[in-house]
């Protein structure tokens, strides 16, 4: 199991590490770093995730029409979600994570495999990847969706804030395409900040690797459901 239970930290920039930490993509062969050399060295989970939903859960899960789990329920439904993720994606580069105690899922889509350079289209070949996570989100509706997006540090802040905006849609709209409800997504862009970890590559330079996407899953309760629509 990849699934790792972490704490939350506000740290930028996370490890830097050398060649010796690599692995093949399996989806490009491309030379990647190992999320297993590096899991005592990251620290944590970033800040951006320390608050609640996007713009807040109330208006959402009355928009999206979330009926809520029991509280007995809940439970064993987020530990069968991250148990059957962590399966599904084994192998893809896909890291699967527990944000606080049960708070939320956090599925973390590999750097430099999910787009290219400068580019916020989807690589084909990450399709069936994607797929899992979407049958995932159906089978277990109850649930807000924020979908965040990154980039490297190659262009203009502005150009790559407009950049991540745009991959973190493109996944949300993906998701939507395979049958998950639109209405439970959000997006956000964080253009080039929150580096996941720096790579010292040949030359020296400490490459930032942040050509990304992460979707978080934030289980909602009948209790939850139950306060929104009092307010």
């Amino acid at each position: 199991m990849k699934t790792s239970r972490i704490l939350l930290s506000g740290t930028a920039a996370l490890a830097l590490l050398g060649t010796s930490a690599c692995v093949t993509d399996p989806n490009t062969g491309e030379q990647k770093i190992s999320r297993t050399a590096i899991g005592a060295g990251i620290g944590g989970t970033l800040g951006y995730l320390l608050g609640g939903a996007i713009g807040g859960n109330t208006a959402r899960i009355i928009g999206a029409g979330i009926g809520g789990s029991a509280g007995a329920v809940i439970g064993k439904q987020f530990d069968d979600q991250i148990r059957e993720l962590d399966e599904m994606t084994e192998g893809s580069g896909v890291d699967v994570e527990e944000v606080g105690d049960g708070d939320a899922i956090l599925v973390r889509l590999p750097d430099g495999v999910t787009f290219a350079r400068g580019s916020a289209d989807i690589n084909p070949g990450f399709y069936d990847t994607l797929n899992t996570v979407a049958e995932s989100l159906i089978k277990y509706p109850n649930s807000l969706i924020d979908v965040y997006g990154f980039t490297d540090t190659t262009g203009s802040e502005a150009l790559n804030q407009g950049l991540s905006e745009r991959r973190a849609e493109a996944v949300a709209n993906y998701l939507a395409s395979r049958g998950v409800a639109r209405s439970r997504i959000e997006t956000r862009g964080y253009g080039e900040s929150y580096d996941f970890l720096r790579v010292k590559t040949g030359d020296g330079v400490n490459e930032p690797l942040n050509r990304r996407v992460e979707i978080k899953i934030i289980p909602i309760s009948q209790e939850d459901v139950s306060a929104a629509r009092s307010n």
